[in-house]
């Protein structure tokens, strides 16, 4: 199965659509938000998405009640608080915003791969078993939006690079 993942959208809803055509078209079956996805507008952009998603809330993400309130409405849209936790075939896997906390629990030898937002700059390792990655920023902010996509199967991940949308 592939996963999509994303973090750091920042409003931007022109890159945050192309990612999903993008994640769409591969074959993405499940995505998970690594958090600052910001306001409450952009869920209804992630439901477009024709399989779960799953958010994890960053530092940025300010209204979490009105958040809680959207993705309510939303039947394809889980909110998970800081972290998420999930199993999806046959992998654990964790999401969370902050590098620190993903450190810790990749670290921990529960998770096949956590994932990790905040830093707007893409990130791989290998800790023991388990894939620790930041897919870089759906924003754009320093360079070239991307996002990653995980394969349950293989336990790897690709490192997707699409061009700017224009505007925010």
């Amino acid at each position: 199965m592939l996963v999509a993942v994303l973090s750091d959208s920042h409003d931007h809803i022109g890159n945050l659509r192309r990612a999903l055509v993008l994640a769409t078209e591969r074959g993405a079956a499940a995505l998970l938000h690594c958090g600052d996805l910001v306001a409450p507008f952009m869920l209804r952009e992630l439901a477009a998405f024709p399989g779960p998603v799953h958010l994890a809330f960053g530092n940025n993400d300010g209204d979490v009640l009105l958040l809680s309130q959207v993705a309510s409405g939303l039947p394809n849209v889980s909110l998970h608080g800081p972290v998420g936790q999930l199993e999806l075939a046959g992998a654990r896997l964790a999401f969370t915003h902050t590098p620190e906390v993903a450190r810790v629990l990749a670290a921990s030898g529960v998770f096949a791969a956590v994932f990790f937002g905040h830093t707007h700059a893409a990130h791989t390792e290998r800790l023991h078993e388990c894939l620790l990655l930041n897919p870089g920023d759906v924003m754009g902010k320093d360079g070239a939006p991307s996002f990653a996509l995980y394969d349950t199967d293989t336990r790897s991940a690709e490192r997707v690079v699409f061009e700017q949308a224009p505007g925010p």
